[in-house]
């Protein structure tokens, strides 16, 4: 990879990971790593264009049946796809199914823009990592052979165990906090070429765990706002990415997003981000 190499237009594919959940804005929408990352590179190349496809909830044929030709026709210099752990969270998934799935993804997306990135998604330490390990690590596998096959980046955010920390993730415990996110975007940028700001992969300063008694409060609180629901999608075949549009579905000028009207029918409730030690909160 060329260092300092000049990137005009970035295109983001995937779900709620490349959305930016649950990097919360003030004004109850999500920035994300990607926002994150075309925000930097807007910032050292003039008149530099983004688009963001990625939606919620979305499973792998969804990605490839709504994103991909969209962005393929877009001619981008870097594309990111991510997309597949969804599936793999599933009770019953055909990974046969991912697989092919996926390589016709990257079969549409590397010829048309100048770097695809595929990324080995990073997963938070704990019994639901745990029982999904087998499936992620065969889905990850396949994004290595791809990668090689068509000459793409792999992101591998998977075996750091910074993002594995529990503190760099949101209370819905699936989704990282604004540092996770400022992370993954620095990784990203590094994949690139670009220089570093820091290390991505500093272990966060060691705390003291919390006790029984937080630890029981947090579980009862994950149970009733993000278990229970997802569970009840699940048994009604809904999504929380359901009739839901690309935050930025087109390939324009990259410009900060507004602020508009809270996002009340987002997936998490409102709360206090769980932010690392040394990081201040942003208040809604």
């Amino acid at each position: 990879m060329e260092m300092n190499a000049t990137y005009t237009s970035l295109v983001a594919v995937g779900d709620s990971f490349t959305e930016g959940m649950s990097d919360r804005l003030p004004d109850g929408t999500y920035r994300g790593w990607a926002d994150l990352l075309a925000a930097r590179l807007a910032a050292r190349t003039p008149d530099f264009r983004y688009a963001n496809l990625a939606v919620r909830g979305k499973l792998i044929g969804q990605i490839v049946e709504e994103q991909v030709d969209v962005a393929a026709a877009m001619k981008a210099d870097v594309v990111t796809l991510v997309g597949g752990l969804n599936d793999t969270l599933r009770p019953k998934v055909d990974m046969g199914r991912v697989r092919g799935l996926l390589t016709e993804a990257v079969e549409k997306l590397a010829p048309s823009c100048g770097q695809l990135v595929l990324m080995r998604s990073p997963g938070r330490n704990g019994p639901v990592m745990q029982r999904f390990r087998p499936r992620m690590e065969e889905l990850f596998g396949y994004v290595d052979e791809l990668a090689a096959r068509h000459g793409a980046l792999v992101v591998d955010l998977y075996g750091a165990p910074a993002l594995g920390d529990p503190r760099m993730w949101d209370v819905d415990r699936l989704h990282l906090t604004d540092e996770g996110h400022r992370r993954v975007a620095e990784a990203v940028w590094q994949a690139l070429g670009l220089a570093a700001e820091d290390d991505w992969r500093t272990p966060l300063p060691p705390t003291l765990p919390p006790g029984w008694m937080t630890r029981r409060l947090g579980d009862a609180r994950f149970a009733r706002e993000h278990l229970g629901p997802w569970i009840g999608r699940r048994l009604t075949g809904r999504s929380s990415g359901d009739g839901r549009p690309a935050k930025r579905p087109d390939l324009l000028p990259y410009e900060p997003a507004t602020a508009h009207e809270p996002d009340t029918t987002s997936e998490p409730a409102p709360h206090e981000p769980n932010t690392p030690p040394g990081r201040s909160p942003r208040r809604p």
